[in-house]
């Protein structure tokens, strides 16, 4: 039987590539979301493979084709799925559940270790790297490599993929009519954790430890992760903003608010 893909429906996955990023060669995640109707992709770079970057790829996702897809079918990766029952059921991870809430989509499970339930998202990885990351792409910074996956996404919709001449983008045209509106507002993507202020006045946050001001020691804060900052909240008070560190055992300092 010929294999078809109604309307406005999505897939998605992480792939991973070499980049050069500020001169640092380095190995880079990427996020895909692929419309397996029209063949429509979108891809997007990150430091790591993080709750924040999950959210912050669907966000973008989201916002780049206009609209809200009916339904994604994920693989059973821990950034959405907490655990999977005896009966098949899957416990979604608090992050996932805020997203799914906000955006209103339905979500879809492939098998464990079945890669081929989601093949036109797994297509998408090999063809990306392929194609959008090789040879290995060198950029200033990470928002200059996603503006050029942007744009490289733009142009792919001008290739033919039905099986009667039609574009990507013509096909586009009736996934975008399935889908759901954007919300008014998007879903802020950051992972949040709590946390205690030290007899230092840091704050550990994925293995580093962040400044905050000295009148806050020893006080319980949220830490809001995001994919190139980390913010920290006292009482629902933002006391401290820092650039994100992916490394481990660093000490992220600012003198200047230090003693606020």
């Amino acid at each position: 039987m010929p294999l078809a893909h109604p309307s406005g429906h999505a897939q998605v996955d992480f792939g991973e590539a070499i980049g050069v990023i500020g001169g640092v060669r380095q190995k880079i995640h990427f996020f895909c979301m692929d419309l397996p109707q029209s063949d429509t992709a979108f891809v997007k770079a990150y430091p790591a493979e993080t709750t924040e970057a999950f959210l912050d790829g669907h966000v973008s996702a989201f916002a780049f084709f206009g609209g809200v897809p009916l339904s994604v079918l994920y693989d059973n990766t821990t950034l959405a799925v907490a655990k999977i029952c005896g009966d098949g059921r899957r416990e979604r991870t608090r992050a996932f559940t805020e997203l799914q809430s906000h955006y209103l989509f339905q979500d879809r499970f492939g098998r464990p270790g079945k890669g081929n339930d989601k093949g036109k998202v797994e297509g998408l990885v090999k063809y990306a790297r392929s194609n959008f990351l090789t040879p290995i792409p060198q950029a200033a910074s990470f928002d200059d490599l996603n503006a050029m996956l942007e744009d490289r996404c733009r142009q792919r919709r001008g290739e033919r993929a039905g099986r009667h001449g039609e574009t990507i983008g013509e096909r586009l045209v009736a996934d975008l009519e399935a889908f759901r509106d954007l919300p008014a507002v998007p879903l802020e993507p950051s992972e949040k954790r709590a946390a205690r202020v030290s007899s230092t006045a840091l704050v550990r946050y994925r293995g580093n430890d962040y400044s905050v001001p000295t009148a806050y020691g020893f006080r319980d804060v949220v830490v809001k992760g995001f994919v190139d900052e980390v913010v920290i909240l006292c009482a629902g008070e933002a006391i401290a903003r820092h650039r994100r560190c992916y490394g481990t055992g660093t000490f992220v300092f600012e003198p200047r608010t230090i003693w606020r």
